[in-house]
């Protein structure tokens, strides 16, 4: 599936999110708050959670999963004990979104820069980047654990946009979460809804110029060809 509408101000550059966007994480975190949760003895409605959660960094996640505001110290010590869940997980079987390294090459090709603006912190960032094997590193990745709001509040795309040099509006973001496409708006960027985690009504929003399963859909229909890409 994919449906889209032709941005009628020119592009300079794509924003990704990682997890669900980049990279088919999504269930392998879902199954680490599962086994994290049972291991504080915490009783959690896991779907639930991850509506309150996904796209938030992992600081404020646990703020919310343990409805409280915990130290630095042992928030960071949580976060650890769940993220390693995370990459033990998903390591095994790491998988990209269809088509996301081809359709990352191809944007570069056509001169968009290519950012990463995600609510993971730097190990995960590092255990995606480490298993994705990309030619070449983005223009700017921005994390979640760099003392910023996450999503849906726009500053980690918005610094992503800074540290490329390039205004939100000339930005589209890719994202597969409510909270992401929320921020996205905020941002006063336009957004690819990605639905690898949930439907293509659920992302939908003015901001929102295309809808697709996976970037091969998108390459399939010629996306990134007919952009009116900025050639300055």
């Amino acid at each position: 599936m994919s449906s889209w509408q032709h941005p009628k101000a020119p592009v300079q550059a794509l924003i990704f999110d990682m997890d669900g966007t980049m990279i088919d994480s999504m269930g392998h975190h879902k199954q680490s708050w599962v086994a994290f949760a049972a291991h504080h003895g915490l009783d959690i409605e896991v779907g639930e959670l991850m509506r309150r959660t996904t796209g938030r960094t992992v600081v404020e996640c646990m703020n919310e999963l343990f409805q409280t505001e915990l130290s630095p110290e042992r928030n960071r010590e949580l976060a650890e004990q769940k993220e390693a869940l995370y990459r033990e997980a998903f390591g095994p079987v790491f998988r990209e979104v269809a088509g996301f390294t081809e359709f990352a090459g191809r944007a570069r090709a056509l001169g968009l820069k290519v950012g990463v603006g995600t609510a993971g912190d730097r190990h995960n960032i590092a255990f995606a980047f480490g298993h994705l094997q990309l030619p070449q590193a983005p223009h700017a990745v921005v994390g979640g654990d760099e003392g910023l709001p996450g999503k849906p509040e726009p500053a980690i795309f918005l610094e992503a946009a800074k540290r490329m040099g390039i205004s939100p509006e000339a930005c589209i973001v890719f994202e597969d979460a409510p909270f992401g496409i929320e921020a996205a708006r905020r941002a006063g960027m336009r957004a690819v809804a990605m639905c690898t985690s949930h439907r293509a009504e659920e992302l939908a929003g003015p901001q929102v110029i295309a809808s697709a399963n996976h970037y091969l859909d998108l390459m399939n229909s010629g996306f990134l060809e007919t952009l009116y890409v900025a050639t300055s």
